[in-house]
């Protein structure tokens, strides 16, 4: 979010100086693993359907700025128990705003992709217009781009420390320098604690872990397999198909272990959980799917109570913006978030409701 609001500052003329604890794309947030859904049949209401067209957009836009491919049009197909979830609200939004999409019954899911099985009273429904993002890549062209509208990244700069005055706003980092700014924008993700007590977000930041398996290419291949949801009483799982040969990938939303900032990490594999929930969901589900593992990794979700985002002006500091809580799957709105920034901080306005993502909703 930092860096893609870095980009359409920059671009907006604005002099912007970049600040990352590491030195993106790293490993050390939440934008590492390959690749990121693009949906735009989303629940949640109409200002999160109308935020994904506008970022789809923009993804597109950078694509034409950077010549780099960030998007593949694979489709995405989502499915669920009845017992349990419904697509009735998200579909009647996507009528509203006239986006694509294919109700499936579970023989129609099973005949159109052989290498899913489930039970008859599922249902589909697939997105021919989504697909999936290259999270590395879209970093590296935000970076790109930003840098060559005369943005400043300092990598390897860690804030410390910030001050609020009445005219401007100042930023000790580890490199010993002090910065100052007419405003800033907070992107740590699920780094938040680590800024206390400057702000105190509600966010929790939690372990996730993700999963590479072997599989036939004829059934699960980039070619024809779609990138996927799978929603049932097992818990909701995502997932993408074999990319280039890499194996078929699969993650798990809900659950995780509560991480602090800073702290160790476990490695993949230290809990039986973390090749096991992905495996069971597959021996169920995609049996076929369910081979060796190829790989494994860590990542960090950054967790809200109600899983919305917080978009807002710190609650005492006006030339301070807060962009966090992103709940694990927020990387699709980066362009849009990005831009929203941009103008929340140029203008103090933006054109899309982000009434939602107020901070006033946890008083």
């Amino acid at each position: 979010m930092g860096m893609s609001a870095g980009y359409y500052l920059s671009r907006s003329g604005c002099k912007t100086l970049l600040l990352d604890a590491f030195d993106p794309p790293h490993t050390e947030g939440s934008h590492h693993g390959d690749t990121r859904l693009m949906r735009h049949v989303y629940s949640g209401g109409p200002d999160y359907i109308a935020m994904a067209r506008l970022a789809q957009k923009l993804w597109h836009e950078l694509e034409e700025t950077t010549g780099d491919q960030l998007f593949v049009p694979s489709g995405v197909l989502n499915v669920v128990d009845p017992e349990i979830h419904s697509f009735h609200d998200r579909l009647s939004h996507a009528d509203d705003a006239g986006i694509r999409y294919e109700t499936l019954h579970a023989a129609e899911v099973m005949k159109r992709w052989p290498g899913i099985t489930v039970p008859e009273h599922y249902e589909g429904m697939y997105e021919p217009d989504a697909g999936y993002l290259y999270s590395e890549p879209c970093i590296r062209a935000f970076r790109k781009a930003a840098e060559s509208h005369g943005a400043t990244l300092l990598t390897h700069t860690r804030v410390e420390h910030i001050e609020c005055g009445s005219h401007s706003v100042a930023v000790q980092t580890s490199s010993g320098e002090t910065y100052h700014a007419n405003h800033i924008i907070l992107s740590a993700g699920a780094w938040f604690q680590t800024l206390k007590p400057f702000v105190d977000l509600p966010i929790q930041a939690v372990r996730k872990t993700v999963g590479w398996f072997d599989v036939p290419e004829a059934l699960y291949g980039e070619t024809h397999f779609p990138g996927f949801t799978l929603a049932g009483k097992e818990g909701t799982y995502y997932g993408f198909p074999s990319i280039g040969g890499s194996g078929l990938k699969m993650g798990r939303h809900d659950t995780g272990q509560v991480w602090t900032p800073g702290s160790t990490m476990a490695a993949f594999g230290t809990e039986e959980s973390d090749e096991g929930d992905l495996r069971r969901l597959l021996e169920l589900h995609m049996p076929q799917a369910a081979g060796e593992l190829k790989r494994g990794s860590v990542c960090k979700y950054e967790f809200t109570s109600d899983e919305d985002f917080i978009i807002d002006r710190h609650p005492a500091h006006e030339r301070v913006w807060l962009a966090g809580g992103f709940s694990g799957h927020g990387f699709k709105f980066a362009s849009a978030i990005g831009q929203i920034l941009s103008d929340l901080v140029q203008t103090g306005h933006t054109d899309q409701d982000i009434s939602r993502f107020s901070l006033s909703r946890f008083r």
